[in-house]
């Protein structure tokens, strides 16, 4: 089957689509030989790709694990300042991994990573309508109907966020607990609309994503997604190549 090269880098688990395309870019891509200068090039089953000289490995099963982020990890897969990366949590087992999404550094809970750059691409979007939810701990006075403007959209440094639903869950003192549900999933979107409405985020717990719920998987503990389970949670295209996969003989 033809596909574009960008896609076929994503599937290989390389990058996701849009960095294979700034790959392209960069003259890292060649297929057959040739370097691309362009990403509108299309590829069979038949034709080499490789980047930076190295051949891309075949569309591996497509797989998908959950783990339980501690605080103070990365989520990249290089850091330059030299501090341990959640894909340290792997070994050197599975070289072609990302996750979909990002938690930061002080943030934990959920984080799922995948061998899929397509997929966590999709994962992503909002249009594909996955909530995130997130235990949240905050510090300062929090005003009577404050939660209540996060529902309706914020504007934050000139950043226009969608509909948060926030929840106060418990109060002690200064400290309170919220549960907050969002579907855009922006760079810190959470400690920033907390902090335009004057509270400091103390403690931040990712709980779930979409289907796939953090549980009692423990700190620091990463768990492989049963075929079974990305069968039913995954549509379309996904599911068939689960399908695909379940009939390929041992």
């Amino acid at each position: 089957m033809a596909e574009r090269v960008a896609r076929r880098i994503a599937h290989a688990g390389i990058a996701s689509r849009r960095e294979a395309e700034r790959l392209i870019g960069e003259g890292r891509v060649a297929v057959n030989g040739e370097v691309l200068s362009s990403p509108g090039v299309t590829v069979t089953a038949d034709d080499i790709v490789t980047v930076d000289g190295q051949r891309i490995p075949d569309r591996p099963h497509l797989r998908l694990w959950r783990l339980n982020k501690p605080p103070g990890l990365v989520v990249s897969r290089q850091d330059e300042k030299g501090r341990r990366t959640v894909f340290d949590l792997f070994g050197d087992q599975h070289p072609h991994l990302m996750s979909v999404g990002r938690l930061d550094i002080a943030s934990e809970g959920l984080l799922l990573i995948t061998n899929d750059g397509d997929l966590a691409r999709w994962m992503e979007l909002p249009q594909t309508g996955w909530a995130r939810r997130y235990r949240v701990r905050v510090y300062g006075a929090l005003a009577k109907d404050a939660l209540e403007t996060l529902e309706r959209g914020v504007t934050v440094d000139g950043v226009r966020y969608g509909s948060i639903t926030a929840r106060l869950d418990g109060r002690t003192g200064a400290n309170a607990w919220l549960t907050m549900t969002l579907r855009e999933g922006r760079n810190r979107e959470i400690r920033r609309v907390l902090g335009s409405l004057g509270l400091t985020v103390s403690r931040l717990i990712r709980t779930s994503y979409g289907p796939f719920q953090l549980g009692k998987l423990a700190r620091g503990a990463v768990e492989e997604m049963p075929v079974r389970v990305l069968r039913e949670q995954l549509p379309g295209e996904w599911g068939a190549r689960l399908h695909a996969h379940r009939r390929r003989p041992s």
